[in-house]
């Protein structure tokens, strides 16, 4: 595979929204190849998010994760109860605020989560070993561009 040096030329508005149509292709692409790497297959990419969101940022309210997903809080309670019932995670008290629940990963769901990146960091690495060192460059300063973008 080899990437094309970048252009000097001025880049007109279609050339843009080709650019645009290429990196949205490949991103949509390479990110579902990810995500079939996964430690379980019939868990779904909204029940993984869910996992990975309380692995990354800790225990949340049921609203908290609601909002953090960006799905309404009836739609998160199924997938949190569906996700209890499997063992995944659990529901305690809060202990301030006695109406609040707090929503942890249990052992069981943290190892998912950890088996999961383990095995789409191991495919990456694979698929980075068949690039030239400046394939690699080049992903590795797109990946900061990328980054960039989506916090915006």
């Amino acid at each position: 595979m080899s990437i094309p040096p970048p252009s000097s030329a001025p880049t007109s508005t279609v050339d843009l929204a080709h650019e645009a149509t290429d990196l949205r292709m490949a991103t949509f692409r390479l990110a579902r190849r990810l995500r079939a790497q996964r430690a379980i297959d019939s868990m779904s990419d909204g029940q993984f998010a869910v996992l990975a969101n309380l692995h990354v940022h800790g225990p949340h309210t049921l609203g908290e994760l609601a909002d953090r997903e960006r799905v309404s809080a009836p739609s998160m309670n199924r997938t949190v109860n569906f996700l209890e019932e499997l063992g995944y995670l659990t529901r305690t008290p809060d202990g301030v605020d006695r109406r609040k629940v707090n929503i942890a990963l249990s052992d069981e769901g943290r190892s998912v989560v950890v088996e999961t990146t383990r095995r789409r960091d191991s495919w990456l690495e694979h698929a980075l070993e068949d690039l030239t060192p400046a394939e690699r460059e080049t992903l590795a300063a797109a990946a900061a561009i990328m980054q960039g973008m989506a916090d915006r």
